[in-house]
């Protein structure tokens, strides 16, 4: 039977999540046939004929309402007892037995259900083989239960919020997944500590970006240095400590201007950081207009740390695109974006959450020219071996197909 495999995200296609959407579209191009499901509305207008396109026809689980959601998931029901009622059953043990779970969490499993059976009853019709979500909460907890509801396998991808802060039924999807994507060396172990697998069930397969074949040119340092940041604009990204250390750099009176791209609900907290400085919000950018940012910069800066509530980065594609790019990167020292930022050899690390390490670092790339220019191409090597879109999207594609259509992963 050919596969036919279903994506399904919190929001699908979302601006902020290129490596979501961009992921999809790759492997549509691969050949394999790609469905796609949102659990709320998808954004439009994100810069391309494709993404539009991509947009118009996702599914979307709970924009119609609830009314909709219930009728669907009665139907299904109706139509399919037994795997309904197994699904309750799977259900209500997770409500009763996970271990991960805030009373509030437990509460939403069962709205989460009726999701997944109404999901189920849509689907009818497409009949995916294998079910995959991006992030590992709610989107993973619904593809979970639409899966068993189907009896076909499932998987998922999880990145940063989803596995801290967010984390909902953690152990219980690395058991009965019939994979995990890791993203990361780091994420790997993670999860092994939690539910040990055999280490071919945690592929370790990037969420990769388009690198040039040709090595980047090397950039002369602008009249007045120019930074450029690219991210949420939440407290792990660490914007805060960059525009501190750019409040330092000012009181040497250094030419610095600095140019954040991204939104987010400390927007207003980084508009105060940022009086008497020479910065730019950009808001919130399409895809299509990052190259240009990229090209119009002298160095890339993204100083992620640990938020107070356990909330980290895993891989940022900005990082990735960046040196993708040919730029030099300084970034926070964290033990995912080490895979990718080797200190001082392919980009700059600097301890998290010190703003003046992170000045001292400015000011040192900054003086030092032929230094970033060598640190830029070690990066874009760095990335074309080891985060390439090519590579890692075959190594996925490869990992679908061994997903055998219609084989449930057991239950436990």
């Amino acid at each position: 039977m050919e596969q036919k495999i279903l994506y399904v995200a919190p929001i699908l296609p979302k601006r902020s999540e290129t490596f979501v959407y961009r992921e999809i579209l790759g492997l549509r191009e691969l050949g394999l046939k790609i469905l796609t499901a949102s659990l709320y509305t998808p954004e439009s207008d994100l810069g391309s004929p494709a993404t539009d396109q991509l947009a118009k026809e996702t599914i979307t689980i709970f924009t119609n309402g609830w009314e909709a959601l219930l009728r669907h998931a009665l139907l299904f029901e109706i139509t399919h007892p037994i795997q309904a009622w197994l699904t309750y059953g799977l259900t209500l043990r997770d409500i009763l037995l996970a271990s991960d779970l805030t009373p509030f969490k437990r509460f939403k499993l069962y709205p989460q259900c009726l999701a997944a059976l109404a999901l189920a009853w849509r689907l009818r019709q497409s009949a995916p083989t294998h079910i995959h979500a991006h992030f590992a909460h709610s989107s993973a907890t619904i593809a979970m239960y639409a899966a068993n509801a189907l009896r076909i396998p499932f998987s998922f991808t999880g990145h940063a919020a989803d596995l801290f802060r967010k984390r909902s039924l953690l152990k219980e999807k690395l058991i009965r997944a019939k994979f995990v994507v890791a993203i990361s060396h780091w994420h790997q172990s993670f999860y092994q500590n939690i539910h040990n697998r055999p280490e071919s069930d945690y592929p370790i397969i990037r969420c990769g970006v388009d690198v040039p074949s040709n090595p980047p040119k090397p950039r002369t340092t602008q009249e007045r240095f120019q930074i450029l940041a690219i991210g949420r604009l939440i407290p792990k990204k660490g914007f805060d400590v960059l525009l501190k250390a750019a409040k330092a750099l000012s009181e040497k009176n250094f030419p610095l201007s600095i140019r954040i791209a991204g939104d987010g609900p400390e927007l207003p907290y980084l508009q105060q950081l940022a009086q008497g400085l020479s910065v730019e919000f950009l808001g919130a950018v399409n895809h299509s207009t990052i190259p240009q940012l990229l090209a119009n910069c002298d160095l890339f800066v993204l100083p992620c740390k640990i938020a107070n509530d356990g909330d980290r980065d895993g891989i940022p594609v900005a990082l990735m695109e960046a040196m993708a790019a040919g730029v030099c990167v300084i970034a926070g020292n964290l033990p995912t974006i080490t895979e990718l930022v080797e200190d001082k050899v392919s980009g700059w690390l600097v301890p998290p959450d010190d703003p003046t390490s992170l000045a001292n670092s400015i000011l040192h790339l900054a003086q030092n020219e032929d230094l970033r220019n060598q640190l830029a191409i070690n990066g874009w090597r760095k990335v074309l071996a080891q985060f390439s879109s090519a590579t890692n999207l075959a190594n996925l594609k490869a990992r679908f197909l061994q997903s055998t259509p219609n084989e449930l992963s057991p239950v436990q």
